[in-house]
């Protein structure tokens, strides 16, 4: 080329911001070659925000940035609310213009880097800032992530409840972008809408051993749907302990328990009889009771029928809502390792019963193979959800197609 940007007269002012009748403009004191500035792209970028001047930018509209002019282009944008949010953009070929393609935060304040390049390859930076009204709505969704904060087993779901019920796809995608599980070690892992107010999230397999886990949420001031608007939630960590397994065949009678892939207990038992046979599957423990009175009529049976019975139970570790528990049964020991004689609970000796309760927490998995039993539901008994192929859990996603560049980088903070 002719000529060197870098020693053009400035014979010119530059606007660079445009947006809501406010402008900032930037020109050399005259016109001789020696007194003006070296040309820098960046004072032709156009922001389409008004840049702090006391107006507030609507944040109901995409963000643009524009190069005026031919002779400098865009090479990167970074934007960034004051949470450290990002805001996910696409670029043009040509570096002419980058939109947003996520929306931005109500009552939030921007910061805008943006990165050029004239025609001769000279950098160029400019830093802006500019900040987003607040929704004329007061109507928020809010978010409380579950369980308590505390040590888990490996197999402990993270859940999300919603204030209200979401049923359009594109406001649960919102939801579901703003919603972050982390963890070290780090693994594979997503949500699965399990109806309109709750979600879980899963690794694709179990949690590793002695992990830390950190759910929160950036929804906050993020419009959801029409006149609903993203609220605060309080941030959730868990850690997990030893990977424990119980697993219990119920056709040979027997569970054999395992501490990090290790059998540290074999346990005869017995499950659930034909008419009451213990669900396959994956379960969860769900918590321990000392002592629990069981009564025939809490699972449909008739009081006073042949099979109705009201028992002082101790050792109680719950591994469904509907009342299955692994216990001791100190009525059924001469069965135990031989036969299965029980409403569908697991039942075993009391000292057997103590240790089991000792050993596990909330959280561990408990495993039934070889029973005439249906399968533990993934959803409303419990924690079911291991039995959902990752497949089949994914499918529950909003984000169906799996999460493309921009999802991954859309409110991602740069550190936790």
């Amino acid at each position: 080329m002719s000529h060197s940007p870098r020693n053009r007269t400035v014979t010119s002012c530059t606007l660079l911001v445009v947006s809501l009748g406010a402008g900032i403009t930037a020109c050399s004191s005259d016109g001789h070659p020696l007194s003006a500035e070296p040309y820098d792209a960046a004072e032709q970028v156009s922001l389409n925000a008004p840049v702090d001047d006391g107006k507030k930018a609507d944040p109901d509209k995409p963000l643009e940035i524009t190069a005026e002019g031919s002779d400098g282009r865009i090479t990167d944008v970074t934007a960034t609310d004051a949470a450290g949010r990002y805001v996910a953009g696409e670029l043009s070929a040509d570096g002419t213009r980058w939109h947003s393609t996520s929306p931005l935060a109500a009552g939030a304040r921007y910061t805008v880097r943006v990165s050029t390049e004239d025609e001769d390859g000279a950098p160029g930076r400019k830093v802006l800032a500019f900040d987003t009204s607040r929704p004329t709505t007061k109507k928020r969704l809010n978010v409380k992530f579950g369980p308590d904060a505390g040590t888990y087993g490996v197999g402990q779901p993270v859940t999300a409840e919603l204030s209200a019920p979401l049923k359009d796809k594109v406001a649960r995608a919102v939801v579901e972008r703003a919603l972050k599980v982390v963890s070290q070690p780090a693994v594979e892992g997503g949500w699965h809408w399990v109806d309109a107010k709750t979600l879980h999230y899963r690794p694709k397999e179990y949690w590793p051993a002695h992990a830390t886990i950190r759910a929160y949420s950036n929804l906050a001031g993020i419009k959801v749907a029409e006149r609903l608007w993203g609220g605060r939630a309080k941030p959730l960590k868990l850690t997990t302990g030893d990977r424990v397994e119980a697993v219990t065949d119920a056709s040979a009678h027997s569970m054999a328990v395992y501490r990090n892939g290790e059998v540290i207990k074999q346990i005869p038992v017995t499950t659930g009889k034909p008419g009451f046979e213990t669900r396959n599957g994956v379960k969860v423990v769900l918590g321990k009771e000392y002592f629990v009175r069981m009564r025939g009529t809490s699972i449909g049976i008739a009081e006073g029928s042949s099979e109705s019975y009201d028992l002082p139970v101790y050792y109680a570790t719950r591994v469904t809502w509907s009342g299955e528990y692994v216990h001791a049964a100190p009525w059924s020991t001469g069965s135990q390792g031989s036969a299965n004689v029980s409403h569908g609970c697991t039942g075993m000796s009391t000292g057997n019963a103590a240790w089991f309760f000792k050993t596990v927490r909330p959280g561990d998995i408990v495993k039934v193979v070889n029973s005439y039993g249906d399968t533990m539901p993934a959803f409303g008994n419990g924690f079911g959800d291991w039995n959902l192929p990752w497949q089949k859990w994914r499918k529950g996603s909003a984000l169906v197609e799996g999460p493309r560049p921009e999802d991954r980088a859309r409110l991602q903070p740069e550190s936790v």
